[in-house]
């Protein structure tokens, strides 16, 4: 029965904990708690934060403000991992402080390729012949 659960995607408490960790670090760099220059002049959205199942890890997806500077911000973010999973430790109740590992969060750029391609006049002109097939 459990095996089954797995296939199912994460559990409500994987979920939870990895929305709890997203507010606290979105509260943190909002503060201006971690003085890093990069960080000080980039606002940074948390889009999202993934758990490990047994919630030792976690990967949190950023996109900086406008998508300016995206490499800098995330080298910021990794110089500072130690004083982020501190904090996250801190301020979320676990068992274990969870190792955060930062990635540039691509799902934007992606729905902005898929939008500009359905744009495009001749898929536009195939999906609408499509249609009468």
């Amino acid at each position: 029965m459990r095996h089954n659960e797995k296939s199912e995607g994460p559990s409500v408490r994987v979920l939870r904990v990895g929305e709890q960790v997203r507010h606290v670090l979105s509260e943190i760099l909002q503060r201006g708690d971690v003085h890093d220059d990069v960080l000080a002049k980039h606002p940074v959205s948390i889009t999202e934060v993934r758990m490990s199942p047994d919630l030792r890890h976690a990967t949190v997806f950023v996109k900086p403000l406008l998508g300016r500077d995206e490499e800098a911000v995330i080298k910021a973010l990794r110089t500072n991992t130690a004083y982020l999973q501190r904090e996250v430790a801190h301020r979320v109740r676990m068992k274990y402080a969870a190792k955060l590992k930062f990635l540039p969060d691509e799902s934007f750029d992606e729905a902005s390729h898929i939008e500009k391609l359905l744009r495009d006049p001749k898929v536009a002109r195939d999906l609408e012949g499509g249609a009468g097939e």
